[in-house]
């Protein structure tokens, strides 16, 4: 029924300023203080309009123009809010409930039924403050949101430790976060040992061990010991401040959704009011008109469909993965197909030399250092699996004169006029260098290496599977979901990951372009389609698809092109969250019937003379406050390691009717 209305000024955050939050009304709010915390000025009036109405009742209701007269000034006085937002629908050309609600309540005073009137006032006024202490928890929740990021942080300066404001501090700066305190900045550890709880950012239930190289993230707690920490993002750049972008972007972008909830509440009450035209035309039973037009109410849904989706927002951002809008989380509901990139999504994209296979009459260093030397401009995860093998082995070398990359084939570079290539037996052959039929085959899912034209050998290099992986894709299938693992490696490297976990397809030797054609041909097909990857040449897919996905610990690229971010990099978090978006538009479409059917039987019962009043509005608020309670069991339940995202989500509107 009413929106949040929260100032510039009361929502500035250190570090991270927050957005008035959009609405449809204008500073007259504050005159009432719709949608935020419980005022003392709600509580009168509705004191106030109590008494009036027990005062009439006790006098003999309207029996005579003098305490007539009484009932309709306590009700002018009482009600005014709603008069007020009424008249502001009217020039807005908006039908709204508080429209409908005023009709009912003059049509009550025309006939001379004051207690009606009154009583009715009672309870739209009771229903507001229901509902604002419910959707939207306004400065209070505001003000838990800023307490979360400290005011100072201590900064090394000059090789000693001084406490500055947090707006003064650089990327590249040295902050110290002493036991017990928050951390302010998203950055690595570059000195102390520490546990963190991480809980109000990744959702882990148990604190996580910070050491030399780990990273942290502004708002989680530092438990034990004092922990050194190189800046590497401020304000709106950290994880807490994507968090709060997630939830200021899906107030901005409505869900689709929630344009069918907002167009349908428009919709009964024009039904509403048809029906009472109606009624009044066959009857010419005053009350019986009234009392549709009171008990025909779409609050449940205008309300309800938005306080879903930003509590599915938020217990998904508790849970660990961002969704970046209302629109996402419904497309995410929906889907059936899940496109999986196979290194950094299944496995830990960070691989390790396994095996030297040498070529007869070449030996272990010889292959090595060639590998080294192609490599050692690449940042491909299998470029610094052998360059982290080449550095234990004390292999010395340098850089190439000249260096070409194909990606999902190989490298091809040059020193001294002499060429080194590193590479599948594809990259061979495509390139058309020396041996690559001979080559065929002959890898297993290895890198070969030539140099000169020979070959030196090849480099057996594995990745290790996700610990989560197989338990996230055997619950991602049993949730009806096809899963599809796509991968640049060679097939026979492909299928041992894909078979052992699970997947129902496995496409192998994939360039990035072929990725995004497969993307595009199941979209053809009419599937619904999740993306999820980490790397850059994953960007194209995770933009085309449905619904991209991309993990936390992927490239900047990745995570700008996805509509939702797993902050862990922990599969069993996209789980979750598709469990979460299914489970929201089942909580919608629950409200969405559950009005219509109400409305449908208030309403025939209301014709034939069956509800009265008093009734009607008693059923009208009832099935209301019902509707946006089903939708606020989405909420991430109220913890001291999850407060924070309940503040996010309160200080964003439900919506209007």
């Amino acid at each position: 029924m009413n929106q949040t209305h929260l100032r510039e000024s009361e929502i500035k955050m250190v570090g991270v300023p927050l957005k008035t939050p959009p609405s449809s009304h204008t500073d007259h709010d504050d005159d009432h203080d719709h949608g935020h915390a419980l005022s003392w000025r709600d509580i009168n009036r509705v004191l106030f309009v109590a008494a009036a109405a027990g005062a009439i009742w006790f006098l003999g209701g309207g029996s005579n123009r003098y305490i007539t007269a009484i009932g309709v000034v306590c009700t002018l006085v009482g009600g005014f809010p709603i008069f007020h937002e009424a008249y502001e629908n009217i020039i807005q050309r908006r039908m709204t409930m508080e429209l409908s609600m005023t009709i009912a309540i003059v049509a009550a005073l025309a006939i001379r039924e004051v207690f009606t009137a009154l009583v009715i006032t009672l309870f739209v006024l009771g229903a507001e403050i229901l509902e604002g202490l419910t959707v939207g928890r306004g400065r209070r929740a505001i003000q838990r949101l800023i307490d979360l990021l400290p005011r100072t942080a201590t900064v090394r300066e000059r090789g000693e430790w001084k406490d500055v404001g947090t707006g003064q501090i650089s990327v590249g700066d040295e902050v110290l976060v002493r036991p017990g305190a928050r951390v302010p900045v998203d950055g690595e550890v570059v000195g102390g040992h520490s546990f963190v709880d991480q809980a109000p950012i990744t959702g882990e239930s148990m604190p996580v061990e910070k050491a030399v190289g780990a990273l942290v993230y502004a708002g989680t707690i530092n438990q034990s010991g004092a922990l050194e920490v190189r800046v590497e993002h401020l304000g709106r750049d950290t994880t807490f401040g994507k968090i709060i972008e997630a939830v200021e972007r899906a107030e901005k972008s409505r869900a689709p959704i929630q344009g069918i909830a907002d167009r349908l509440a428009g919709y009964l009450v024009y039904f509403a009011l048809a029906a009472a035209a109606i009624t009044f035309l066959i009857t010419h039973n005053t009350r019986s008109t009234i009392s549709v037009v009171i008990v025909a109410g779409a609050c449940g849904i205008a309300a309800g469909t938005p306080l879903a989706i930003l509590g599915a927002i938020g217990r998904a951002a508790q849970d660990g993965a961002i969704i970046k809008g209302g629109l996402y989380l419904e497309k995410l509901a929906d889907v059936d197909t899940i496109l999986l990139d196979k290194t950094g999504t299944l496995t830990y994209g960070i691989p390790e030399v396994m095996e030297i296979r040498p070529a007869t009459g070449v030996t272990t260093e010889s292959l090595l250092k060639a590998a080294a030397i192609a490599e050692s401009q690449s940042e491909h995860p299998v470029a610094k699996a052998i360059l982290t093998k080449a550095s234990q082995m004390d292999i010395h070398f340098r850089s190439p004169d000249r260096f070409d990359y194909t990606p999902g084939r190989g490298i091809v570079a040059e020193i001294d006029g002499e060429e080194i290539a590193v590479g599948n037996w594809m990259h061979f052959r495509d390139e058309g260098l020396t041996g690559a039929a001979a080559m065929q085959g002959t890898s297993d899912g290895a890198v070969l290496v030539t140099r000169g034209g020979h070959l030196l050998g090849s480099i057996r290099v594995a990745d290790l599977l996700r610990p989560e992986a197989k338990a996230a894709i055997r619950n991602l299938k049993s949730m009806g979901l096809k899963t599809i693992l796509l991968t640049g490696d060679s097939r026979k490297v492909a299928e041992p990951v894909g078979k052992g976990l699970g997947v129902d397809e496995i496409l192998a030797e994939l360039l990035p372009e072929q990725k995004l054609q497969r993307v595009e041909e199941l979209l053809a097909q009419g599937r619904k389609v999740v993306m999820v990857g980490d790397g850059i040449n994953d960007a194209p897919a995770l933009a085309r698809a449905t619904v991209g996905v991309a993990m936390g610990s992927g490239t900047d690229v990745a995570r700008e092109s996805a509509d939702i971010v797993l902050i862990g990099s922990d599969l069993t978090k996209l789980v979750e969250t598709v469990r979460i978006a299914r489970r929201c538009h089942r909580t919608i479409m629950q409200n969405f019937v559950g009005t219509l059917v109400v409305d449908s039987i208030g309403v025939g019962l209301a014709a034939f003379g069956f509800l009265n009043p008093l009734l009607a509005a008693f059923i009208h608020v009832s099935s209301e406050m019902t509707f946006i309670l089903n939708s606020a069991r989405l909420l991430p339940p109220v913890s001291s390691a999850n407060r924070f995202v309940r503040g996010l989500l309160a200080h964003s509107p439900a919506a209007t009717n």
